[in-house]
């Protein structure tokens, strides 16, 4: 049994923001919310998105008619899992149970000590 550091990827959907900081602020608060105080332990955070022109990094944020889809990155310790890929599931199911009708996708699995 080995312990893992699994990083998800959510889409979280904000209505009635002006700006992209006001999007990114209400899908971490959101977020925080829904996880906290039974998930404390699960990092949420903005996610990175690549331009595919110039390859520089901005913020994973689209905003359109006061309404926006945000990148957010969760970050979460699997202790005695058996694989990467059961470590991959038991996070997408604790993570999955907190933010029900929220996509998520496995970013990264890595094995830790």
């Amino acid at each position: 049994m080995s312990n893992y550091h699994v990083t998800l990827e959510a889409a979280w959907l904000v209505r009635d923001v002006k700006s992209a900081d006001d999007a990114i602020g209400v899908a971490i608060s959101e977020a925080g919310k829904r996880l906290n105080p039974k998930l404390d332990y699960v990092e949420v955070d903005v996610g990175t998105t690549f331009c595919p022109a110039c390859e520089e990094p901005f913020s994973s944020v689209f905003l359109a008619a006061n309404t926006a889809i945000v990148g957010l990155v969760l970050e979460m310790k699997v202790f005695d899992a058996e694989s990467s890929e059961h470590a991959a599931r038991i996070a997408k199911s604790v993570i999955g149970k907190a933010l029900r009708d929220v996509p998520l996708d496995v970013i990264d699995v890595g094995e830790f000590e």
